[in-house]
């Protein structure tokens, strides 16, 4: 077929990184670069080698995929639009800000065999797809994502932020629906939940623990894996895998009976690899790995422990 044209709409930290992809991508032609801001455009463009556009509107029915990469509030209204012009779309996580207009943009990608594809990074992350193929039927998953606070990415709270990555990366191992939630969580120096943790249930009997925090003084993703005989302990922004497998009595007394195999991954360049999966997608008409439906759960699991931290938070009593 012929180059895709596309398009990167919002153009701030994390959309220029995608507009760099677009441009270095075979078979891609990076026609435009959109954001209000003309600073910022005028910036991209000149770095990529494109042209800079002000108004997303102009670019619909002239481009073939798009990435929309602009805060949460306006996902759904430029995803719909692009959509319905024709164009395939990679909209950043979170999905959309409801449940309601996720559906409606699967439903609307679905009518137009168009693909949505959900921004959900860490699933193009090495360690992850090293540990895919040792998963069987996890028991206890453990989730760190600890950060340091930042005014960008403020406009949602830590749940939609941070942890939204660790939901849906568990949600995808465990294949099982969600029996209850306890979360806790408290804003710190922002106007929204700085800080959580999510205890999730599973039916089966898996149970998830999930911390994020965009208050930390240090930068951690870590994730350990149980299962009945293994224990995967993945290091996410290190690239690290130990596989910890349970074996037979060891030959030794006062042996530990397991083995430990302890894997340095390439660190790679995971959203690369997230937008060639993309225009592979479009090429041939393939699924997404992330698709607007894993999108649409992670966001009402993300929505759940959202609620019931606020729920907690309504109900302290006033300090004295």
């Amino acid at each position: 077929m012929d180059k895709i044209r596309a398009a990167v709409i919002g153009v701030g930290y994390l959309g220029r990184f995608h507009a760099q992809k677009y441009a270095q991508a075979a078979q891609c032609e990076l026609t435009a670069v959109c954001d209000s801001r003309q600073e910022a455009r005028d910036k991209v463009a000149a770095e990529v080698g494109t042209r800079p556009v002000a108004d997303y509107r102009q670019l619909l029915g002239s481009v073939d995929a798009v990435s929309v990469v602009t805060p949460t509030p306006a996902h759904y209204r430029i995803a719909r639009e692009f959509l319905e012009s024709g164009a395939h779309v990679l909209v950043e996580k979170p999905i959309t800000e409801t449940p309601a207009e996720a559906r409606a943009l699967i439903d609307l990608a679905a009518r137009g065999k168009r693909v949505l594809q959900v921004g959900h990074l860490e699933r193009f992350n090495s360690a992850i797809l090293a540990a895919e193929p040792h998963l069987s039927t996890p028991r206890f998953v453990e989730c760190h994502r600890l950060a340091p606070y930042r005014e960008r990415g403020t406009d949602v709270n830590v749940v939609l932020d941070l942890m939204i990555h660790d939901i849906d990366i568990v949600q995808t191992i465990v294949r099982a629906p969600i029996t209850t939630i306890d979360a806790v969580g408290t804003p710190v120096f922002s106007d929204e939940i700085d800080i959580a943790n999510a205890r999730i249930r599973f039916a089966g009997g898996c149970v998830a623990n999930a911390t994020a925090s965009r208050v930390s003084l240090k930068t951690e993703r870590k994730l350990r894996i149980f299962e009945d005989d293994a224990y995967l302990s993945l290091d996410l922004q290190q690239k690290i895998l130990t596989l910890i497998r349970k074996r037979a009595a060891p030959e030794v007394p006062g042996q530990l009976p397991v083995t430990i195999e302890e894997q340095s991954l390439e660190q790679g360049d995971a959203l690369k690899a997230e937008i060639e999966s993309f225009l592979d997608c479009i090429r041939t008409a393939g699924v997404p790995v992330v698709t607007g439906e894993a999108g649409l759960m992670a966001l009402e699991t993300a929505m759940r422990i959202t609620e019931q931290v606020n729920h907690s938070l309504a109900e302290r009593k006033p300090r004295r």
